[in-house]
């Protein structure tokens, strides 16, 4: 019955929220965003992407932005065109990944990943609806929330003079793909309304390289669609009311026969932002998803292609809440007090076991997980100095986890297990502090602690990738992250910054897919808790401006170490899978009235693509294009390249050593239209 509680709970505080506004404050601007960003977090290192540049990029795609800050990842390289959607979680500073992220995303307050699997729906945020993107290294689980171990991504969507009254974008580019963005916004002074929808379509390009292809491989085609309506309104001086409601649909195809997947979901929140003398927030939303995937075994020559699994359906709720108070204590202190609450519910149904290509046995499996939480967080400025920091303490609980098989035709169930319920409390926070000597000069240090609680799908679903199997482990325990941090940041004049930041982190209990066997064609593995992830790294960002020129650097260099002892003592000492040593990123841009030009550069160096360093995925450095060319005042073309040098980019190797590769070049053409 933990539903109508929290329901109960949103709507006491929807009732007394208004009332709590009422003062005479100044006229507040309605914006559609939460609580200014603490002050404290001038002591952490944070990021922020702005409007422009999250147009003004090649693929036109939310990871490719990502990809500015250095050392923020997917599991794979792959994006979100030709990857498997439960391939792309994201995460910070080396520590590792799997198919859950170790880093908190969330838009406009609400928490982004997947209720089941906690990876990313990427083709749900369409880039033009966005109006900034703050990304938070490290910093833990305080303030914001359960899963924000290695760092926090802020999506905030656009304010009202971010928009134009009719907006609308059409592109075509290789491989027969097509793309095209619109919205319309209604502004008035009371608030807004804006209506947003994007659609992509392409043939795709064949994932594995040309030396490891058969006759089995083809390309991999995708199509994918997102709408959202967002309304934001004055209920009461100082208070508006943000309602927003989004959907998107995905569906892919990796490459060979029996590889397709589908990807659903729809959200909707309401959140009450109060901007008088007594700040406050209250949140309420509701996710839902739903998941279909088929998974194939090819021979070693790649002339025959079989169903292995069809994970046909993957239904998934989350649902939660949250409330924040930033009492008016006194000049120069901020302080923020707050709880939330998240509950989770989801299940895998599945085909397995084919025989003469039809399917003998049937899996279901999954559970439910909730988290509830209080925190506090605050921070003083002292002259030149800011402290800050934050508690939090969780109450979470795992139940209802089930794994049953059985055969189709019937008879006796193969697996029928229930597993124990269970609960526990953690124990979060956060200290940093800012010192500011000279006008140019910030120096920062902060120490921190977050926690992450596994998902569904980590504990309940095993899976099988070709001919590699995967078994679940329903005792995983959470992940504990520790982590310090000391920084300067330096802005000589206007225009111009730098940012370098030294880091460690240790991340006990990271939960890994550990090989049992292997053989060179096919590998075994299951989930375990590693004794632990050392990581300890810098991180550099760079920024100037002169006139229309703008010169974007970012590089993060880390060594990250695994710790392991009994059944996983063979992997102690070894890189965590998929964590390269050094990530970079530099963009030069031009942009003056509505012409743009702009060319970006990334590297990322060797990874392995596996937990025993076995098998290595070689460097990539790309070089993407950008150029817009006004037509008149509301009439754009613009022409964006991707991989414009082709260069090959290594995303994973399976059993028989066969590469797969990610986005080789695309090059697009296009309009951009306003109106108003």
């Amino acid at each position: 019955m933990r539903h109508p509680v929290l329901l109960g709970l949103v709507s006491i505080l929807a009732a007394a929220g208004p009332a709590a506004a009422q003062d005479n404050g100044p006229d507040i601007v309605v914006t559609g965003r939460g609580l200014a960003a603490s002050p404290g977090e001038r002591a952490f290192d944070v990021v922020t992407i702005d409007r422009d540049r999250l147009q003004a990029n090649a693929s036109q795609r939310l990871e490719s932005v990502l990809a500015d800050v250095a050392g923020l990842q997917q599991f794979r390289r792959s994006d979100s065109r030709s990857a498997n959607p439960t391939s792309q979680g994201i995460s910070l500073r080396g520590i590792g990944g799997n198919a859950s992220s170790r880093a908190l995303l969330i838009l406009d307050g609400v928490p982004q990943a997947d209720p089941f699997g906690g990876w990313v729906a990427f083709p749900a945020y369409a880039t033009g609806r966005l109006g900034q993107v703050r990304v938070t290294r490290g910093g833990g689980s305080g303030y914001f929330g359960p899963g924000a171990l290695a760092g926090t991504i802020q999506l905030d969507s656009a304010t009202p003079d971010q928009l134009s009254p009719l907006e609308a974008s059409a592109f075509y580019g290789s491989r027969g793909s097509l793309e095209a963005q619109g919205s319309a916004a209604l502004v008035r002074d009371g608030g807004f309304a804006t209506l947003s929808a994007a659609y992509a379509r392409g043939d795709g390009f064949v994932p594995t390289v040309a030396e490891s292809r058969g006759p089995v491989d083809r390309p991999a085609p995708y199509e994918q669609a997102s709408g959202a309506l967002r309304t934001v309104v004055t209920i009461a001086p100082s208070t508006e009311l943000q309602a927003n409601v989004s959907a998107f649909t995905d569906t892919r195809e990796r490459g060979t026969a029996f590889t397709a997947n589908r990807s659903e979901g729809a959200d909707a929140s309401l959140r009450l932002v109060g901007r008088g003398a007594w700040g406050w927030s209250a949140l309420a939303y509701l996710q839902t998803r739903a998941f279909a995937s088929s998974f194939a075994s090819v021979n070693a020559a790649r002339t025959t292609v079989t169903q292995s699994l069809d994970q046909y359906n993957t239904p998934a709720t989350g649902l939660g809440a949250r409330i924040e108070v930033q009492p008016p204590v006194g000049q120069g202190i901020d302080l923020r007090l707050g709880a939330d609450v998240r509950d989770v519910s989801g299940k895998t149904q599945e085909l397995f076991t084919f025989v003469n290509a039809a399917p003998t046995r049937r899996r279901e499996a999954g559970g439910s997980t909730r988290t509830a939480g209080l925190f506090a967080d605050g921070s003083v400025a002292i002259g030149d100095l800011t402290l800050t920091g934050a508690a939090r303490i969780d109450r979470w609980g795992i139940d209802g986890g089930y794994l049953s098989e059985r055969p189709i035709g019937g008879g006796a169930a193969l697996t029928d297990s229930r597993f124990a319920t269970r609960d526990g409390s953690e124990f979060t926070g956060r200290l940093g502090a800012a010192w500011q000597p000279l006008p140019a000069v910030t120096l920062r240090t902060a120490g921190y602690r977050g926690w992450r609680l596994p998902t569904l799908n980590e504990l309940y679903r095993p899976f099988r990738v070709g001919n590699n199997t995967t078994a679940a482990n329903a005792a995983l325990s959470p992940e504990r992250l520790t982590g310090i941090e000391g920084g300067v940041t330096l802005t000589p004049f206007a225009g111009a910054s730098l940012a370098a930041t030294l880091f460690h982190n240790r991340l006990d209990d990271a939960i890994a897919n550990v090989t049992l066997s292997s053989t060179a064609t096919s590998a075994s593995r299951v989930r375990r808790n590693l004794d632990a992830i050392r990581s300890t790294g810098v991180e550099i960002d760079a920024r100037y401006t002169l006139g229309p020129v703008t010169a974007l650097a970012s590089w993060s260099h880390v060594d990250a170490r695994v710790r392991a002892s009994g059944a996983a003592l063979a992997l102690d000492g070894l890189r965590p899978a998929q964590t390269p040593r050094d990530a970079v990123s530099g963009t030069l841009g031009w942009r003056r009235g509505g012409g743009a030009l702009s060319a970006t550069v990334r590297h990322v160096a060797r990874q392995f693509n596996d937990d025993q360093n076995s098998r290595s995925l070689a460097p990539a450095t790309t070089l993407d294009g950008f150029a817009a060319l006004p037509v008149t005042n509301g009439l754009t073309i613009e022409a964006r390249a991707e991989n414009l040098l082709d260069q090959r980019i290594e995303a994973g190797i399976s059993g028989a050593n066969i590469v797969e590769r990610a986005s080789p070049r695309a090059l697009w053409i296009g309009v951009r239209a306003k109106i108003g």
